[in-house]
This record gives structure tokens, C-alpha cells and sequence, in this order.
């Protein structure tokens, strides 16, 4: 934790590169993806501050619509999408996951309630072999399914099918730092 706080205490001690941030906020690019540690959207991006808009959930899970009980992940996409108007919005799923993970291989999660009940929105259970520690196929499968869910919501879909709004699924290797693409055409994972 030290080292966390030494970088806080120095951070604030640049305000010109800051203060611009105070005027507001025009990101591009709503970046879904899981909470893991080892997932740092600005660091594989090389984003600066605002440049970025995140929603990170246990296994870049997007909830099903449901305007009769919005969740706070549908309220961020909202927000990205109808307020701020990025551009695009990219689901970025992991190797290593462990909500994954656990899907793929039916894991049983009694003793995390919560985690057991969360991951019931990732339905369809990903496709992928257990004893892949990687859990790529699983991972970009479930990924692929984030960006049919994402077209549930109005909104997304309307700007989506208008053009104002492209899609992209991306699979980020924890173990190589390398970021695949699904490309539509030959629906596969290639290299940025």
C-alpha cells in the first residue's frame, strides 16, 4: 500500500497538467472490462486522463437492459453513450479471467453468493475447453456475447445501426501484453 500513497501524495503536485480536467470531460471511447488487477484499460491504451470512459464489472459483464430497474452498469453506458456521445465502445475481455473461468468450468460458487448471482448475467455459459488456464476461446466468446447484449440497450443499438456508434470486442493476453481484435470478416481473434 506505501507505494500507493507515495504516488498520491506526488500526484497532485503537477496541477498545470490537470487543470484542464476541471472543464469537463470528452471521451471517445466507453472501455468495458473486468475489474481484474491486472487489467489497466489506460495503460494498454496509453490513454490520458478523459480520453478514456470505464465501466469495469467481475468478467466485463453487461447486465440485460431493464429500464424498470436500471443497474448501475446500464446507467454508465447510458451516460456514456446519450451524454458524453463516444464513439465507440469497446468490451475488453482477458486471458486468466476468473468469472470466466469459473463459467467455463462450472465451478460452484456457494461460498461467493454474490459473485455466483452476478455471473448468472453472463448467460450463456462461454464456450471454451476448462483446461485451458488461458480460457481464450471462453474469454473471446464471452466477449462477442457483451456486444450482442450491449445491442439490447435502445440506445446503443439505435447509434449502432445510425452509424454514429461502432462495436469492438477485444481479448488482452495478461501473460504477453498482447491486445487481439475480433474481426468481422473472418470472425476471429487477430492482433491489433
Amino acid at each position: 500500500m506505501q507505494p500507493l500513497i507515495d504516488n498520491a501524495r506526488t500526484f497532485g503536485q503537477r496541477p498545470e497538467e490537470f487543470a484542464k480536467l476541471a472543464e469537463g470531460q470528452s471521451p471517445q471511447v466507453l472501455f468495458i472490462t473486468c475489474s481484474d488487477s491486472r487489467v489497466v484499460p489506460a495503460l494498454i491504451t496509453g490513454a490520458r486522463p478523459g480520453e478514456l470512459f470505464e465501466l469495469r464489472t467481475a468478467g466485463n459483464i453487461v447486465p440485460p437492459y431493464a429500464s424498470s430497474h436500471p443497474t448501475g452498469e446500464a446507467a454508465t453506458i447510458e451516460y456514456a453513450v446519450e451524454v458524453l456521445g463516444v464513439r465507440d465502445i469497446v468490451v475488453c475481455g482477458h486471458s486468466h479471467c476468473g468469472a470466466v473461468g469459473a463459467l467455463v468450468r462450472g465451478d460452484d460458487l456457494t461460498a461467493v453468493p454474490a459473485v455466483r448471482d452476478w455471473l448468472t448475467h453472463a448467460a450463456p455459459r462461454p464456450a471454451g475447453t476448462a483446461e485451458d488456464p488461458a480460457v481464450a476461446e471462453g474469454v473471446q466468446n464471452h466477449a462477442l456475447t457483451q456486444l450482442l447484449r450491449l445491442r439490447s440497450y435502445p440506445f446503443v443499438d439505435k447509434r449502432v445501426t445510425d452509424g454514429r456508434l461502432t462495436l469492438h470486442a477485444w481479448y488482452y493476453e495478461v501473460h504477453t501484453g498482447s491486445v487481439l481484435t475480433h474481426d468481422v470478416s473472418s470472425d476471429a481473434f487477430r492482433a491489433l
